[in-house]
């Protein structure tokens, strides 16, 4: 009877393990497939592409005028400060004149003279022409001597001369007076041009000295139209041409940005620390007033965009290899080769005011892309693959894996343009709203828990890894 009921009981046990296990695998059936990898879905929109070398920069006045002393002497008056906008012609400092001054009177004093000089030159000029005539007479006659008559003749030249002289010594006077007036009125400084005091080097009271170098009082600016001074590495330089697009934002501005045209490379760098920089220049409107002198400025030259166009994921490109690449033809100006960096795609830009893009901006044309037409962002992996020779951004065939609706899945040829290291522009083969797998969402596989029981510690198994709870080993 006890060997009945020990059977009873081990097959009850039997029982209830088979139920537990059926039960633990019907629980977890639905989370190992939830588990398993699931594909990254994108919709195709409609939005905005570009490539851009980044560079930093200096934001500089366009137009800047050093105004300094033409004279010596003590700095009298200072009638504006930092930050006032000045009128051309306005009257901006007065230096003590008391020399010039001085000097001014002294020459008018000394025409004065000469000219009080001249009258007496002039009677004596009268008096030899008479005394000529009267001996020109007396010769004709036989009446005078030879002796008499050359003396007369003498004085009539000698008094035409002196009489030129002075005159020529007044006309000397006048010039020196009239230099004299110009150092006079150099003391008192006005504005050469109409703009912004940007910056006031000396102080009332500094005493000046113009004898050798003209001394700098102040600055003034027109800060209507700035220059951005852009740093360009040695690497970007082949890329960068004159003519180019090219945005900045600066630390303060949000998302605005400022457009302009890239209008000189200067063709000195500046080496520091062994690193090769060029200057690259171009100037941007500042109407309102946004951007002040000696601003940081963030610059992006455009390689190539393009704006308003359907857009799909790099990672959901996958280029073929048996499929020729179709040849277009390049755009005017467009430049081979060179290296680019992405931008997100669908970035909205603002183009308000001064941040609007320059007149006759044609996104994408004249520009370049990158070398490889972006890398796969997805986890497959899909990479870039160049476009013909001498355009990057010519359209090319690419392949996608198209979703529908009923969830069925098309592997398409698409033709794609200008591509980032993001997003490419969809030229054919896509709709709006369709949607494509841009990657694989890799699930989360949990770690395997270790059997009950066995603990491994310090080297060593340690606890009851063996029925019985005996002791297990142990460092080993």
């Amino acid at each position: 009877m006890r060997w009945q009921t020990s059977k009873s009981r081990n097959w009850l046990i039997a029982l209830f393990i088979v139920l537990a296990g059926t039960g633990g695998w019907w629980l977890t059936r639905d989370e190992q497939q939830a588990a398993e990898d699931q594909p990254l879905l994108a919709r195709v929109e409609t939005g905005s592409i570009e490539n851009t070398i980044a560079s930093s920069g200096t934001i500089k006045p366009s137009h800047y005028v050093d105004v300094g002393a033409q004279v010596s002497g003590m700095l009298q008056k200072l009638l504006v400060d930092v930050g006032d906008v000045v009128t051309q012609g306005q009257l901006l400092a007065e230096i003590d004149a008391r020399v010039q001054e001085a000097k001014v009177q002294a020459s008018r004093a000394s025409i004065a003279a000469q000219e009080a000089q001249l009258i007496a030159r002039r009677a004596a000029l009268e008096l030899g022409k008479a005394n000529a005539e009267r001996q020109q007479r007396l010769r004709a006659a036989d009446a005078t001597s030879a002796l008499e008559y050359d003396t007369a003749m003498n004085n009539l030249a000698a008094a035409q001369s002196s009489l030129e002289q002075l005159q020529k010594q007044i006309d000397q006077s006048k010039a020196t007076l009239t230099s004299d007036e110009t150092q006079l009125e150099f003391a008192s400084i006005f504005a050469p041009v109409a703009g912004t005091v940007v910056s006031i080097e000396l102080n009332e009271g500094r005493t000046l000295n113009a004898a050798q170098q003209a001394p700098t009082i102040l600055r003034i600016a027109d800060l209507s139209t700035m220059t951005v001074e852009a740093e360009i590495s040695e690497a970007d330089i082949g890329t960068v041409k004159t003519g180019m697009a090219v945005y900045f934002t600066t630390l303060g501005s949000g998302e605005r940005r400022w457009y302009g045209t890239l209008r000189q490379v200067l063709p000195t760098p500046t080496v520091t620390n062994n690193v090769v920089l060029y200057t690259g220049l171009f100037d941007v409107d500042n109407s309102d007033g946004a951007l002040f002198s000696e601003m940081t400025a963030q610059v992006y030259f455009i390689t190539s965009a393009a704006e308003n166009v359907l857009t799909v994921p790099v990672g959901a490109l996958s280029y073929p290899t048996d499929v020729p690449v179709l040849a277009a033809a390049a755009p005017a100006g467009a430049p081979a080769g060179g290296q680019a960096n992405g931008a997100a795609p669908g970035e909205a830009a603002d183009r308000q005011g001064a941040g609007g893009p320059p007149p006759g901006f044609v996104p994408g044309q004249g520009r370049q892309g990158p070398p490889g037409g972006g890398g796969g962002q997805g986890r497959r992996g899909r990479g870039g693959r160049p476009g013909p020779a001498g355009d990057a951004n010519a359209p090319r065939p690419a392949l996608v894996t198209v979703v529908k609706d009923d969830g069925s899945r098309e592997e398409r040829s698409i033709m794609v343009g200008v591509t980032s290291r993001v997003a490419a522009e969809v030229v054919s083969g896509l709709r709006e709203g369709e949607q494509v797998i841009a990657g694989i969402l890799q699930a989360d596989t949990p770690a395997e828990a270790p059997p009950a029981g066995n603990n491994f510690r310090n080297g060593g198994f340690q606890g009851g890894g063996f029925p019985g709870g005996g002791g297990g080993f142990r460092g080993f």
